[in-house]
């Protein structure tokens, strides 16, 4: 019978180490004691924590010091800086860094050395993210839902796969001004000669600059206004002037436009598509709704949605998602297919990670959350907010900062705030009684307003505030430059 069991029993898992290579480590360290310009081989990507042995991490942090500080790093001067009683076998310290230097040979391999050590400690990482995964997912307590750990490992694999995410510290003015001067070198090649993205709308571009990398863009105004709209023709417009540059190192970057990322927590995506493929035939979106078009109008729809799968528009429906699914799924669209720009349609429907009574404090948390990951993945994030009742209550229905929904985490987290606004609308609204004092009055404002909207720049931490003027046809939800003919956007024929 204990025959029988034992034969059933599985053998003993064979022990596995964590993959390393101390050989490669002592070559790289003896090089750079023997070298010192062997460090700077490396010092752009290899950190101490990548080296496996413990006394290498202390010898390389030492050493990196001191090379860094314009001191002599070798056996001599970093023994004091490491401990005297720890052994290497029969070795002490002292005499393991004499035999590290003895043996090296070259400085050519460097390099090589520190990729083989950086690959390993990249290995071990990931070693690390699945146990964790495998051990969280067997003692996961009760109000643990598997999508919280679904979303904490992608946002830990990301950070592994962006070199350098999980470094982080201080860098020097040095760089920072050469990003400056690389940034308006991006500017004078770009068209248009902007520092970010061009929305496609002058003027609008012309007193923004375009879209900044990591800004958190809040766009907002009270329903029927268009914000939607002009979100939606920002996004159209950066997606179909994409224009990709490719790198030395094979990967490519946008040159022009870019890869647009959409969350339509309001709308469903088909009706997305539709008030997009509606301002580019100059089809209404309603007679496509109902079906009421001709052959022409239908072959200019066919002709539209052909060119629309080839432009990188990506949009998710998903409805109520929190801060960490957006963030997770944004990291993903970035990772897979690249990202450019991401648009929140918008923020009053989103989330908090933690559900809590307290809006106010649940929206803070969400702000927070979007400005630290336009930050995290280099992007502009346009989010939508809806404007509170209190416009309706004044005679002036132009919005404020202070007319933000939960505006006090709005405003202040936010770089750039936009309000859509249409006199029209509310002009509309007040019509006096035909033939009175008023009427003509009243008429003369109306076609002054009809088919104008105001983009009002509340707030711009790198530029001015001010009102950009723009043309909005609302049979076509489409927005455009108010100047010459020639200067509006070409509809699709």
């Amino acid at each position: 019978m204990a025959e029988a069991a034992a034969n059933i029993l599985p053998g003993p898992t064979p022990y596995r180490t964590a993959p390393h290579n101390i050989e490669a480590e002592q070559a790289l360290l003896g090089a750079i004691l023997v070298n010192n310009d062997a460090f700077y081989r490396v010092s752009d990507f290899l950190e101490a924590d990548h080296f496996h042995e413990p006394l290498h991490r202390q010898i390389y942090s030492v050493t990196s010091d001191m090379i860094r500080a314009a001191k002599r790093a070798n056996p001599v001067t970093i023994k004091t800086f490491l401990p005297e009683d720890e052994k290497i076998g029969d070795m002490t310290v002292a005499t393991y860094l004499a035999r590290l230097a003895a043996e090296a040979t070259t400085i050519i391999n460097a390099e090589d050395y520190g990729r083989s050590i950086y690959d390993l400690a990249t290995r071990r990482n990931l070693i690390g993210i699945g146990e964790d995964m495998v051990n969280i997912a067997f003692d996961a307590p009760v109000d643990m839902s598997p999508n919280v750990q679904i979303e904490d490992a992608e946002r830990r694999l990301f950070e592994l796969a962006e070199v350098g995410k999980y470094g982080g510290g201080f860098g020097s003015f040095g760089e920072a001004v050469g990003s400056a001067i690389e940034m308006a070198s991006a500017a004078f090649q770009r068209d248009g000669h902007l520092s970010g993205i061009a929305t496609g709308m002058q003027t609008l571009d012309s007193k923004m600059g375009g879209l900044q990398p990591s800004d958190l863009i809040v766009l907002a105004g009270r329903p029927a206004m268009g914000k939607t709209s002009l979100a939606t023709n920002i996004a159209f417009n950066i997606a179909e002037s994409y224009e990709p540059e490719i790198l030395p190192d094979g990967t490519s970057k946008a040159k022009n436009g870019g890869v647009v990322g959409f969350f339509s927590l309001e709308m469903a995506a088909e009706q997305l598509a539709t008030r997009i493929i509606a301002e580019q035939t100059e089809i209404s979106s309603s007679k496509i709704r109902r079906g009421e078009i001709n052959d022409t109008e239908f072959e200019k729809l066919v002709g539209c949605s052909q060119m629309m799968h080839r432009i990188p528009l990506y949009i998710d429906q998903t409805g109520g998602i929190s801060i960490a699914q957006l963030a997770a799924r944004a990291r993903r669209l970035k990772r897979q297919r690249g990202l450019d720009v991401l648009i929140i349609d918008y923020i009053q429907l989103m989330q908090g990670n933690k559900r809590t009574d307290n809006r106010v404090q649940e929206i803070t948390e969400i702000t927070t959350g979007l400005k630290a990951l336009g930050k995290e993945l280099n992007v502009p994030i346009i989010a939508l907010s809806q404007l509170s009742r209190q416009v309706e209550n004044r005679d002036d229905k132009r919005p404020q900062l202070s007319d933000l929904r939960e505006s006090g985490s709005i405003e202040q987290d936010a770089d750039v705030v936009l309000f859509v606004y249409r006199e029209e609308y509310y002009l509309q609204n007040k019509e006096p009684e035909v033939g009175s004092a008023d009427f003509q009055n009243w008429q003369a404002k109306l076609d002054a307003a009809r088919g104008k909207a105001d983009v009002i720049i509340a707030k711009q931490r790198h530029g001015p505030t001010g009102t950009a003027s723009l043309a909005f046809q609302p049979e076509f939800t489409r927005f455009s430059d108010l100047a010459e003919d020639e200067r509006l956007p070409e509809a699709f024929e």
